[in-house]
């Protein structure tokens, strides 16, 4: 009799446990998914490296497709667009020279005098060339001092070469061979500035979407890298949750499908839709967030909010409930 009773006792009490077991790994699969809101952020950054000119954001500005929100310095590109221009208009004064007959002695009068005057130049520079390459061999004067007398001794010897052959085409009728090639220099020319205007226009760079300044990394008055960040940009479409799912759950997963966000003190009308699954089961939870995830490999998985979720702050853990098809 006792051994029929210790029998029952531990048939009941193995029943017991499998009861216990059964309804706890229900209660796990019915729970919902615990993961956290991330955001791809958008990093803008100059196209050139130059001096940070003015910024029109700061932290948690609210920012439209187009709006400005910082601009570079322009302090050289705007000389080299002077320098282009007046490169035009030389060209062009230089082919309508070229396009007529002969010039008349007036303006070869003025083209003799500015190759005179050149060539005057050009023997100053060599002069001070000679004595600074003296003074250099003997220790008296620097290296730099050196350096800009040549560069000087180069720069008048281009004037005389470019004053020379004003005077010698001023001299014979214009070529047809000539003329084709001052206009193919004019076009050329035309380019260049054109392109300048195309990298001042770049330097003011403007909001690519709708969304929120998370952060500003650099202040006016300092240098900036080509393609380093200045400001960090957050589009509500880029806001999104990461959560881990089990393998025995991923079947209620998919991409495409809704999903339900909750979390404390939020509204319940907060819904994203799947669109990353994990093909492979190789990712582990940054957190443990219950004793059913310990120590078990998942699935990430990432849904972006859609309506009011977008308002949910970075880093914050939710709730994730995958939504059956046919219920609201």
């Amino acid at each position: 009799m006792r051994r029929v009773a210790a029998l029952a006792a531990i048939l009941l009490a193995l029943g017991g446990f499998l009861a216990w077991r059964m309804t706890r790994d229900t209660g796990a699969d019915s729970q919902p998914f615990l993961g956290y809101v991330e955001g791809e952020v958008l990093y803008i950054g100059p196209n050139e490296s130059e001096r940070l000119a003015s910024l029109s954001v700061a932290a948690g500005s609210v920012v439209k497709p187009g709006a400005p929100l910082f601009a570079m310095s322009t302090t050289l590109l705007d000389r080299s667009r002077s320098e282009a221009a007046a490169r035009i208009g030389q060209l062009e004064a230089q082919l309508a020279n070229l396009r007529a007959a002969t010039s008349r002695p007036e303006q070869v009068s003025v083209l003799q005098a500015g190759l005179e005057r050149a060539e005057a130049a050009l023997k100053l520079s060599q002069n001070d060339y000679d004595r600074q390459r003296r003074l250099f061999a003997t220790g008296n004067v620097a290296k730099a001092a050196l350096d800009r007398a040549e560069m000087a001794l180069k720069r008048d010897e281009a004037t005389v070469k470019e004053a020379r052959r004003q005077v010698n085409a001023a001299l014979i009728p214009g070529r047809s061979q000539e003329i084709s090639a001052a206009e193919a220099a004019i076009q050329q020319a035309r380019a260049q500035l054109e392109g300048i205007d195309i990298r001042i226009g770049r330097q003011k760079v403007a909001s690519p979407a709708a969304g929120v300044v998370q952060d500003v990394f650099f202040r006016p008055g300092e240098v900036v890298n080509a393609g380093q960040p200045v400001v960090a940009l957050l589009p509500p479409e880029n806001r999104k949750v990461r959560f881990y799912v089990q393998e025995s759950r991923l079947s209620g997963v998919r991409v495409g499908g809704r999903v339900k966000v909750g979390c404390d003190g939020c509204p319940d009308d907060l819904f994203g839709r799947i669109s990353f699954v994990s093909s492979r089961q190789e990712f582990t939870p940054p957190v443990i967030f219950s004793d059913v995830e310990r120590a078990k490999l998942v699935f990430k998985v990432e849904a972006r909010l859609e309506g009011r979720a977008r308002e949910l702050p970075l880093g914050m853990p939710v709730s994730v409930t995958p939504i059956v098809e046919g219920t609201k």
